[in-house]
């Protein structure tokens, strides 16, 4: 085998691998780089339509991560649908999760608990993207118990939404938003949380100054 049939098995490889990612991120972005070697790999063997097919799937996988990524942060393709904590569509999202969430959230325990609580949906068109869950505690401080984002859209960041976009916390009165402790992977610190013990916090601005922005 020569190197240019180890560069043709690795563009096909990186396309199968492509196709079993759940995060349609990074599957579109492996898809393109296995588009990109084919091309190369396909042109130095003059197999035309080969680079043909590889170039137009090239620039649909660029098409949809450029929307992807101009969207990432856009309060109108994301947005947060407040639920009562009973909700049937609620209970069904965290049943039907309920193995995954384990696995990023080890701590979280949703049955019983404080009366003061808060449940978010947080939804792309009719698809939910994530869940959080709060209830309050003293010192004007809002308890995140579970902040879950659906795997195939784990490379975002949907949670912002609630905590920094929907100031769906500080139209409540609170000061401070603490994430669930001991989560596994958080992504908080690209959210201006500060790290404090195994958990993080943000600072929230007062109501009044957060009117007249």
């Amino acid at each position: 085998m020569n190197w240019l049939d180890i560069i043709g098995w690795a563009g096909s490889a990186l396309l199968v691998w492509s196709l079993l990612q759940a995060r349609i991120l990074r599957l579109r972005a492996l898809n393109l780089l296995g588009c990109l070697v084919l091309i190369g790999y396909n042109a130095a063997l003059s197999v035309w339509p080969m680079v043909g097919l590889n170039v137009m799937l090239a620039v649909i996988n660029l098409w949809y991560l450029r929307g992807m990524l101009a969207t990432r942060h856009d309060e109108t393709t994301y947005q947060v649908v407040e639920v009562n904590t009973d909700d049937g569509f609620l209970a069904h999202t965290l049943r039907v999760h309920a193995a995954d969430i384990e696995r990023f959230n080890p701590r979280f325990a949703w049955g019983g608990g404080p009366a003061d609580r808060s449940a978010f949906l947080v939804v792309r068109a009719d698809e939910v993207v994530g869940v959080v869950l709060a209830h309050a505690e003293a010192n004007a401080t809002a308890q995140i118990d579970l902040d879950y984002v659906t795997q195939r859209f784990r490379d975002f960041t949907p949670g912002e939404f609630v905590y920094r976009r929907s100031q769906l916390f500080t139209d409540r009165g609170f000061r401070r938003v603490v994430s669930p402790p001991g989560m596994v992977a958080p992504y908080y610190s690209r959210l201006g949380f500060r790290p404090e013990g195994d958990s993080y916090v943000l600072d929230l601005p007062l109501r009044e100054a957060t009117d007249r922005v």
